[in-house]
């Protein structure tokens, strides 16, 4: 199956030549399930030229918000709904869950609440799992079809799914311990609160949860589904 990567932003530079960029930390989350690869940097204007260029499509993070004023955010907002009406999954993540949500009509805004860093507690389905976060941004009106299906105190609508067509994740189930202490080190201190931090330095033991997210997403796309629509793609 051909998974169409679209890069929204990139890991920190001093990071990613060591631990990777956005494209290859999903490419490791997603080895070994039959899935080839191909990426396109859409925060530098690379677009697919088609949503039919690959069987399912994968929106990474980014320091964007969804809300700004970018130019490759009206062309991604096309291309998702585009390939929403064309019923292609997508897979969001971060950034890639709110940017689906606001292009299909919800509302994200930058959580006047704070921001969630490190490993976090979510209820999956019923489930608890510990997952890496960070992010500020939320998702704070769902668009209409959209159910809730993973969630926490914190954040309401922390994974959402549209019926077969997407399933986005607020968390980051490609960010290591390694790489969030990265980040808090790049980005995160002198920036985030440092009792924010601490916590979540205290909190990363190589608990996350990543595989269950993995199979998540490969159910996701692999999961039967009728013919794709042709008509109206972009």
């Amino acid at each position: 199956m051909r998974i169409g990567i679209l890069k929204c932003g990139q890991s920190p530079e001093a990071l990613r030549g060591e631990l990777g960029d956005y494209d290859t930390m999903f490419e490791r989350l997603l080895a070994g399930r039959d899935f080839q690869f191909v990426s396109y940097h859409v925060e530098a204007m690379e677009f697919p030229e088609s949503v039919l260029d690959a069987d399912g499509w994968l929106l990474t993070g980014s320091r964007h918000g969804a809300y700004e004023k970018h130019g490759f955010i009206p062309p991604l907002e096309d291309f998702i709904r585009a390939a929403y009406a064309a019923h292609v999954p997508m897979v969001g993540i971060c950034f890639g869950h709110q940017i689906i949500a606001q292009a299909l009509g919800g509302k994200v805004v930058k959580f006047p609440g704070g921001w969630a860093v490190g490993p976090q507690d979510y209820e999956f389905d019923g489930q608890k799992v510990v997952l890496n976060a960070w992010h500020q941004d939320q998702v704070v009106e769902r668009p209409a079809g959209a159910q809730v299906i993973g969630q926490n105190e914190f954040c309401d609508n922390a994974a959402l799914v549209y019926d077969d067509r997407a399933f986005t994740i607020q968390a980051h189930p490609e960010f290591d311990d390694r790489f969030v202490q990265g980040l808090i080190d790049t980005r995160g201190k002198g920036n985030l609160p440092d009792q924010l931090l601490s916590s979540a330095e205290t909190r990363m033991q190589g608990g996350g949860q990543s595989s269950p997210l993995a199979d998540r997403i490969e159910q996701f796309f692999k999961q039967p589904r009728a013919a794709r629509a042709s008509q109206g793609a972009a």
